[in-house]
């Protein structure tokens, strides 16, 4: 941290000393002072929503209503009432009457996990159930989330427990109370609920205080001050009731405005180079100015820019399904949800992007439909389309350090993406993996060469240290350690550095990569790792070649992590790769480097190796190609080809 980050961070402590024992509350006599509380951001009647949207929708909401959920791979059947302080995974219960800032939240000893707790709070649940209201009319929906509401804010009074700890808790949970009176309005008990009760007001006031009073900074400013900057700016505009509001909505708009540039690259991917996090900076910052241009505050044309970008970003790097890649962490977080279960998220953008910017030539198909789209679309119009946008596919992006290699279409689509990036974003790089040069191979959205994922952030040190590691990513180890150094859970202290030397991925010639990194160099010794990728379009076939520069010996360690879908049998350097496609079997042969003793891995523990992580908190078992050099040995170049069928069904 530098000097501003340290002084502020004092002053954080300050105030939060100062908070314990001069807590405010808002004046008995509502009435007299906050006159004007009528509740005006709703929506135009009868906003058509794609049917199967509605279906998708109704379907989730009749689950929950029957208490039925799932976090983070824990089944939970108590949401008709939900105890907001308990984590099912554990057994264990986070104190709820504890000054919030005395509660040590990442001790999963001390409160359980934290995250299983945190996330039904963030009331998602609730705007699903309100958007069932709003497109059904079904009284039952509104009187469970007036329930919830009411039953929320009698356990967690401002300052108390461990839902007062988090700014990017509070911004997203003020982003839903916003969505969920928009969508009960109609609903008699709408106005009681929040505008007329003194208890709603006092939450929503104490939560744009804390945000206000409790930025994440220096460090710390990735996709939570987004987070917090969208949940304040969207409050400030919809409950424009307290004397603070304008000054809150002008501090917002100015804040939410620098973050999303911060956090953005100019090429439009997120800093944190981690997918399922652009995709929650991107839905904030929808909602977050779909919200004030609807209370007709000026957005900036900077944040419509940025949020362009984005889009057209997220549309360039997905595969044949409409998946990005699996870069970085990754913990399922949304920004706001009013869509059922089996909705594409990323279609999802993709469609409230060509409603707010329109869409390019090549852009990909944006799914069927959902009622997110309909309904951000009921609040805004069409913006005219910024100069500049990609005339073609772009599949290199090189401030990210990111490059897409591709051949083929739909199902036969080769996708390959290819990084070479910074470590991550900031000095402490949060969310970041020590995976510089891995790659990802899909085959018709199918993967092949997988990123293993995330799996868990606290409580589990083993398996978070796993799926962040280097050997835990399609990338050479050396001696045994990381490329770049952890210094906790979301803290690396040494950070690989990398650079692309060749990015081809235009349609002349063969698409083709090369990029290197010297993150094993320490002490004055230089040692790099250079890899170049080809993909011969022709032959369908992609050929990886690994070479190490360094004045002495190491021991090496390949990996190359397959898909769930993928069967494979190793024979010595050699591998059958097999897989199902609508009713058909899939071939591939991959023929691994000579140099090396190669062997397969699957779903061990001691220690980890051969996992899948395919949401977070879940994981199963899938194969781990290794292969492993002694120290002694100085093994050259080591040469890796993958080859697939005409048409997926076998090597020619």
């Amino acid at each position: 941290m530098g000097p501003a980050e340290v002084a502020g961070r004092i002053g954080t402590a300050a105030r939060v000393h100062r908070w314990r024992t001069g807590h405010r509350v808002l004046g008995a006599d509502t009435e007299a002072w906050l006159p004007d509380r009528r509740f005006t951001a709703v929506l135009p009647r009868d906003v058509p929503v794609p049917r199967a949207a509605v279906q998708r929708l109704l379907a989730t909401a009749e689950r929950l209503m029957d208490g039925h959920a799932e976090y983070f791979g824990i089944a939970r059947s108590d949401l008709a009432a939900p105890d907001w302080s308990y984590d099912p995974k554990t057994g264990r219960r986070a104190p709820a009457d504890a000054y919030a800032f005395d509660i040590p939240y990442r001790d999963e000893g001390a409160v359980g996990d934290i995250k299983q707790i945190w996330e039904p709070s963030r009331h998602q649940h609730l705007t699903v159930l309100a958007a069932a209201y709003a497109l059904s009319r079904d009284d039952r929906y509104a009187h469970r989330v007036a329930d919830h509401l009411k039953s929320w804010w009698a356990a967690n009074p401002p300052l108390r427990g461990v839902h007062w700890i988090s700014g990017i808790e509070l911004g997203i949970r003020l982003l839903s109370w916003v969505w969920v009176r928009r969508l009960l309005d109609g609903w008699p008990g709408a106005p009681g609920l929040f505008e007329d009760d003194p208890v709603a007001l006092q939450q929503i006031w104490h939560h744009q205080r804390w945000l206000a009073a409790f930025p994440s900074r220096g460090s710390s400013a990735n996709n939570h001050v987004v987070a917090e900057a969208a949940g304040r700016l969207a409050a400030a505009c919809a409950f424009p009731w307290f004397p603070e509001s304008e000054r809150w909505r002008v501090d917002a708009l100015r804040l939410l405005d620098e973050e999303l540039d911060r956090n953005t690259f100019p090429s439009g991917l997120n800093r944190e180079l981690a997918s399922e996090y652009h995709g929650l900076v991107l839905e904030l910052g929808l909602a977050a100015a779909i919200e004030a241009e609807a209370a007709g505050v000026a957005v900036p044309a900077s944040t419509w820019l940025v949020l362009q970008r984005m889009t057209d970003a997220l549309a360039a790097v997905v595969d044949a399904r409409g998946r990005p890649p699996r870069q970085g962490d990754a913990d399922d977080g949304h920004g706001l949800v009013l869509d059922g279960q089996g909705t594409d998220r990323w279609g999802s953008l993709l469609s409230t992007g060509e409603v707010v910017f329109g869409r390019i030539d090549w852009w990909p198909g944006a799914g069927d439909g959902d009622v997110r789209t309909a309904l951000l679309s009921a609040l805004t119009g069409p913006r005219r389309p910024v100069a500049g946008r990609p005339p073609q596919r772009p599949g290199h992006f090189a401030d990210a350090g990111l490059t897409i290699l591709r051949a083929g279409r739909g199902e036969d689509e080769i996708w390959c993406r290819c990084d070479g990036g910074p470590h991550g974003f900031l000095s402490i790089a949060a969310h970041a993996h020590a995976d510089a040069l891995s790659v990802e191979v899909r085959y018709g959205g199918v993967d092949v060469f997988a990123d293993p994922g995330t799996y868990c952030y606290h409580g589990e040190p083993e398996w978070r240290s796993y799926f962040r590691s280097t050997l835990g990513h399609n990338t050479l180890e050396l001696d045994g350690r990381d490329q770049s150094v952890s210094g906790g859970p979301f803290l690396w202290t040494h950070h690989a550095r990398s650079r692309v030397l060749v990015a081809h991925c235009g349609p002349a010639g063969a698409p083709r990569w090369v990029g290197e990194h010297s993150g094993y160099s320490r002490r004055g010794r230089s040692v790099v790792h250079r890899r170049s990728v080809e993909l011969d379009a022709a032959e369908r076939e992609l050929r990886i070649v690994d070479d190490v520069v360094s004045g002495g010996t190491h021991g090496v360690r390949l990996a190359f992590h397959l898909g769930p879908e993928i069967q494979v049998e190793l024979v010595e350097r050699r591998a059958q790769l097999r897989w199902r496609r609508e009713g058909s079997v899939c071939e591939a042969e991959l023929e691994l480097p000579q140099q090396l003793a190669w062997s397969a891995h699957r779903g061990e523990t001691e220690p980890p190796l051969g996992w899948y992580s395919p949401s977070f908190g879940r994981k199963e078992p899938s194969v781990t190609l290794v292969g492993r050099g002694g120290p002694g040995e100085t093994p050259g170049e080591l040469r890796t080809r993958l080859r697939f069928g005409s048409s997926g069904r076998g090597p020619r």
